[in-house]
């Protein structure tokens, strides 16, 4: 036998062999623990979203964290297809119920506010229209706002978009910072729920707009802005003494030494009482991202009427076109759109009990999201309006 051959008929050291062994060993625990290191990362910051202070639904988190870390293009492919597809009948009796309280005599009906001067809501002209619709009617603490709705979409006429009306002069609107929104951390006297202290004289709480980062605007409340204000984009503009404006930063709109706050939200959908050019294709992304104009879901909207009374509005298996729509035909002039989707669409009318408790009714009884909300921290930043003055004990 040559020597090379009882070379390679002689085992190799033991040594040589474990060494052998461990190399494959090693390659695979750095990449075990690699693999590790990137399930336990997006783990802990899952659990840091599902556990993050201010109210928010398990779902609503869950797509925010999918959105945060780089999913949002699955998730709006997701809601086009998912919400396209939610076409409302085009037939049958309305789809939502708003709550109507009992009106006051007609006296107080005259002395809180002319009726001559609500806006006159434009009904389809293609079929009769329901009882109480287009009729304004007095709800609410101290019963200081109105309240009515109306079928916007003859082609789907289940569909309802309800409003509510806040007469300038009667009531203070306020903008507050969530724990997320506008930014984590924001400051914000109202520490992400109604102040107690303003509980009193509270009236109404709503949704603000879309996530800041998705508003194509800012946010300010107080001398500084949280996120930049942005020139050209559909601004909210509340003043010292809770009065509001409506209307396009840097043209109907700016800063002054009177503005408080200051809300943006993507472009208007309504100037001089018409929806504006361009909804159905919004261009550029004006009105939110790609084809969501196109989805029929729950949407909302603010505007101010010929006489600068603010109008909330708001309704369910609406396109954005058909929302714009439902605004101007429910008297607002200048409108822009605020947030959309369930869950994040709720105005909810306050009831005084004696004691000092309050109760909330929802506009819509089809709205979702708790009664409740904004009463409690919550992740989002939100509107609120309160009484000037004191409302009238045990009221409406």
């Amino acid at each position: 036998m040559s020597i090379d051959e009882r070379r390679a008929a002689t085992p190799a050291p033991a040594a040589r062999r474990s060494r052998i062994r461990r190399r494959p060993g090693k390659r695979t625990r750095v990449v075990l623990t690699v693999l590790l290191v990137l399930l336990v990362l997006p783990a802990v910051s899952y659990v840091r979203a599902l556990t993050y202070p201010g109210n928010a639904s398990f779902s609503v988190r869950s797509v925010e964290w999918v959105r945060d870390h780089g999913g949002s293009p699955v998730v709006d492919a997701v809601e086009n297809w998912y919400y396209t597809r939610k076409a409302p009948s085009a037939a049958g009796a309305p789809q939502d119920s708003i709550d109507l309280s009992t009106p006051p005599p007609a006296a107080v009906h005259a002395r809180r506010h002319a009726t001559s001067s609500l806006p006159r809501v434009q009904l389809l002209g293609s079929t009769a229209p329901l009882a109480g619709e287009g009729v304004w009617t007095s709800v609410g603490v101290d019963h200081a706002m109105w309240q009515t709705w109306v079928r916007p979409d003859p082609r789907h006429l289940p569909v309802v978009a309800a409003a509510v009306l806040v007469p300038k002069g009667r009531m203070a609107l306020h903008l507050a910072a969530g724990t997320r929104e506008p930014v984590a951390g924001a400051a914000s006297p109202a520490r992400a729920e109604v102040p107690a202290a303003q509980r009193d004289r509270l009236a109404a709480t709503f949704n603000s707009g879309f996530k800041l980062r998705d508003s194509h605007g800012g946010w300010q409340l107080g001398s500084t802005a949280a996120v930049r204000l942005v020139p050209g984009r559909a601004s909210l503009v509340i003043d010292r003494s809770g009065g509001w404006r409506i209307g396009t930063w840097g043209q109907q709109v700016s800063m002054s030494a009177d503005v408080l706050a200051v809300r943006q939200n993507l472009d208007l959908v309504v100037d001089h009482g018409r929806p504006v050019p361009g909804l159905g294709s919004n261009a550029g992304g004006r009105w939110g991202t790609a084809h969501t104009q196109f989805q029929y879901t729950w949407r909302s909207g603010l505007g101010v009427d010929r006489r600068g009374d603010l109008i909330y509005v708001a309704g369910r298996s609406m396109t954005l076109a058909t929302f714009a729509q439902a605004m101007a035909r429910l008297g607002v002039v200048t409108g822009m759109q605020m947030d959309m989707h369930p869950h994040m669409v709720i105005f909810n009318l306050v009831s005084h009990r004696s004691g000092g408790d309050v109760s909330m009714t929802r506009l819509l009884s089809s709205m979702d999201a708790p009664a409740r909300r904004y009463l409690v921290p919550d992740q989002r930043d939100f509107l609120y309006l309160t009484v000037i003055g004191r409302p009238v004990p045990g009221a409406p």
